[in-house]
């Protein structure tokens, strides 16, 4: 199970510097991720991506569950009050519930793609500041010796906390 961690470094020298030791301690490059202020130049740090900075998934996941719940709602309701001259069988009701939870999931995530990651909103500030938010994913046992290499080696590096559970696709 992976962790994300969450550091506010305040200058570009000290992302590249952390990124490098990152590195180092066998973090892949396509574990880490860096927000800054739009119209930044990262160089050659991987930038977050879509995923990481909307809500993409979190709303799909909601998506799927109120759109899944809903199509079941409308199943029993149809098997209950069928319309006049259609005979409807229980299926219906495993139909309705798959299509609203499919509908749910590609709706819901629409609207996700559009809204920030609600993770990230405590950092809007501080990445419009300047700073820049480097998103680290790492096995759980892993944790504690990153954290002791950024306190250690990166002092002005914040450490904001980590994620109980890192989101499976970003």
């Amino acid at each position: 199970m992976k962790r994300r961690m969450y550091i506010l470094i305040p200058t570009l020298k000290e992302t590249k510097s952390t990124f490098r030791d990152m590195l180092l301690a066998r973090v892949p490059d396509h574990n880490i991720h860096i927000l800054a202020k739009r119209g930044t130049q990262l160089g050659d740090l991987p930038e977050a991506t879509m995923f990481q900075k909307t809500d993409v998934f979190h709303g799909a996941e909601l998506g799927l569950a109120v759109g899944g719940i809903l199509g079941v709602l409308v199943g029993v309701y149809f098997l209950n009050f069928p319309p006049d001259g259609l005979p409807i069988g229980t299926g219906i009701i495993l139909a309705l519930g798959l299509f609203g939870a499919v509908f749910g999931t590609w709706v819901a995530a629409l609207i996700g793609v559009g809204a920030p990651n609600s993770q990230l909103v405590r950092f809007e500030k501080s990445i419009e500041d300047g700073q820049f938010l480097m998103m680290i994913d790492i096995p759980k046992n892993k944790v504690e010796a990153v954290s002791e290499i950024i306190e250690k080696r990166h002092p002005e590096a914040l450490n904001k906390g980590v994620e109980p559970t890192m989101p499976a696709f970003p």
